[in-house]
């Protein structure tokens, strides 16, 4: 029984992260990675995976009923998360090292803010169950090995373009940066929580 709430979780974490309705998320990821590259290895990993743990906050807070999110609001500040990362692509200069550590920060508090966009209905499932543990380690199991693949080929496609074209890496980076900021902040207008008349 344990086996099958793991299991059962696992798959709704993974298709969080996977689905094509998790646009947003995908972008975010996206826009935290596209300054590596396939040799960065542990440094990106952790990354990652700290975004994991500040999903996993919310995620718990929530399900324990310490914490509850206003829907519209989450919404919006999540595309806010990819433009604030999309910006930090290009204009904060420093150190890689410097760099890493303001990106496991960065990637912990903007997975707070991130697992709140699911926070509320895992809530709901997880309060008829009374394996809480099992369903939230399965979820984000389930979101780490998806997170996992969507790096994997990121960096694939980096490589194959580093590998193949004359495409500086500072120049992807921006041409990444761009995209992600430009889809982003047109989510954030349109999912603006207060509507003027």
């Amino acid at each position: 029984m344990l086996f099958q709430d793991f299991l059962f979780y696992f798959i709704l974490g993974w298709k969080h992260i996977i689905s094509a309705g998790a646009l947003d998320h995908q972008l975010f990821i996206l826009a935290l990675v596209t300054i590596y590259s396939h040799k960065t290895g542990k440094p990106i990993l952790l990354i990652i995976t700290a975004f994991t743990f500040g999903h996993s906050i919310t995620l718990l807070l929530s399900v324990l009923d310490i914490i509850r999110f206003n829907s519209r609001w989450v919404e919006f500040l999540i595309p806010c998360t990819i433009i604030f990362t999309s910006l930090s692509n290009v204009f904060i200069k420093s150190t890689l090292q410097k760099v890493n550590k303001l990106n496991y920060f960065q990637a912990i508090f903007f997975g707070l803010i991130h697992g709140m966009g699911f926070a509320n209905t895992l809530r709901i499932m997880l309060a008829k169950d009374q394996n809480i543990a099992w369903g939230i380690l399965g979820f984000n199991s389930g979101l780490e090995i998806g997170q996992v693949l969507i790096l994997s080929v990121i960096l694939f496609a980096s490589y194959l373009i580093f590998r193949f074209t004359s495409i500086k890496p500072t120049h992807w980076i921006l041409f990444i940066s761009a995209i992600t900021f430009s889809i982003a902040l047109r989510m954030a207008v349109e999912r603006f929580p207060i509507k003027f008349q």
